[in-house]
């Protein structure tokens, strides 16, 4: 599928993490974060491949402890991302972090609030020119600002959390900055960042915090960032699910794919919720074409229709396309019928054309089927025509409908003539 991007973007400032670049324009990235410990650093990068390939441009480790920082200086230099440092409590795991060469500094307004130390480390970030991104949570606001707010986390308290950051950095000129305001409540999260984009246009770090396992956790999360994405707001993105952190990879890729905010990587799978048309096992059909072509590679739309009445049409935008009637599977590339295939071949046969068309284009794969498209026409004319004669002519009693109708229209002296004359 022809990438489209369809929502306009947020005009702000640009910062680079590493070598990929943030906000201004650029594509939205996706992050993830690792859950080894980071001192393990074999075990981390080994986590951190598998984000990459999961679609992760950026991957966030935690450095909690001064094993921790040893770990990333062994990992940083031999990752295939940029990598973050999240720091909480202690200022100095940050100091070390950035001797450990990291790409980028996660700091809580909340758990470091000592103005000397958060200004120190802006300053020595400053010098290698790394990135800070103020990541404010609503679970750990500062208490001033709980009191000030009557006790409770409100979108202000966390815009005002992230502006005193920036007071703090900027007096130090210190402006690498993203910004996050994190909660778990989605609607306190739209809200916040919506406050939060209309008063600085540093670039934003969109995420629902503790969002929770799948699939609510997945739901929550894609509520949140999607009704902001839609309005503009938000420059990477993170999924925090209680889940192995590829899925967090995945889920993010998928979401700017699906909302045209990335080029497809991955095979775009679309399939009817069936009904009682079907003549296969819709579900398990489309399953296992999921799972056939798990990681492959093939930026292509692939179309899983149950039956061959609407199939065809509402697959015809999908590069390729396979619709169910009669026990066979009728192949479709760009809207037109090219071949049929035993339904126990259909989720190989479209494994095979995917593969093809991504390799050939689509112009080849219609080429290549030139002398089967005849018969495949007829064969899937056959079972759309049997599928609608199984109705029967007049499935839905439509003269007597009709005649109701008409009667239902007449003046009311009419219809008591009408009554009349049939007595």
């Amino acid at each position: 599928m022809e990438f489209n991007q369809s929502f306009p973007r947020r005009d702000t400032r640009q910062i680079t993490v590493g070598d990929v670049a943030v906000g201004g324009g650029a594509p939205i990235t996706v992050q993830s974060m690792t859950v080894t410990k980071t001192a393990d650093h074999e075990a981390t990068l080994r986590q951190i491949y598998a984000l990459a390939a999961a679609g992760a441009d950026i991957v966030r480790c935690t450095c909690n402890e001064p094993a921790a920082a040893e770990g990333l200086a062994r990992i940083v230099p031999r990752s295939p991302v940029p990598i973050v440092a999240d720091i909480h409590h202690q200022y100095l795991r940050a100091l070390e972090a950035l001797e450990a060469g990291v790409h980028c500094l996660r700091l809580n307004p909340g758990n470091i609030r000592n103005p000397k130390h958060i200004k120190l480390v802006a300053s020595e970030a400053l010098d290698r020119r790394v990135p800070i991104r103020i990541g404010v949570n609503g679970g750990s606001l500062h208490p001033d600002l709980y009191a000030k707010y009557g006790g409770k986390v409100t979108p202000e308290a966390m815009v005002e959390s992230a502006q005193q950051e920036i007071a703090y950095f900027e007096e130090v000129g210190f402006d690498l900055i993203k910004i996050s305001v994190k909660a778990s409540s989605v609607p306190l999260t739209i809200e916040a960042y919506r406050q939060l984009a209309e008063v600085t246009d540093y670039p934003l770090h969109l995420g629902v915090t503790e969002a929770g396992p799948p699939p609510i956790g997945t739901l929550k999360a894609t509520a949140g960032m999607a009704t902001l994405l839609a309005e503009g707001i938000g420059d990477t993105i993170r999924y925090s699910l209680t889940a192995d952190p590829v899925e967090e990879a995945k889920a993010g890729r998928q979401l700017l794919e699906t909302m045209g905010l990335r080029e497809r990587k991955n095979v775009d799978l679309i399939a009817c919720p069936s009904c009682g048309r079907a003549e296969v096992d819709v579900f398990a059909i489309a399953q296992e074409a999921m799972e056939a072509f798990g990681e492959k590679k093939i930026p292509l739309q692939v179309a899983v229709m149950g039956c061959v009445v609407n199939g065809p049409g509402e697959a015809r935008d999908a590069d390729l396309g396979i619709a169910a009637g009669n026990k066979r599977g009728h192949l479709f590339v760009k809207g037109q019928n090219v071949m049929v295939v035993p339904e126990d071949e259909m989720v190989a046969t479209l494994i095979e054309w995917a593969e093809y068309i991504h390799t050939h284009g689509a112009q080849a794969a219609l080429d290549r089927a030139s002398s089967t498209r005849s018969a495949a026409r007829r064969a899937a004319a056959q079972d759309r025509d049997r599928n609608l004669d199984q109705r029967g002519e007049d499935a839905n009693n439509a003269e007597a409908t009709i005649a109701n109708i008409r009667l239902a229209s007449k003046p009311r002296d009419e219809k008591r003539r009408d009554n009349t004359e049939e007595c």
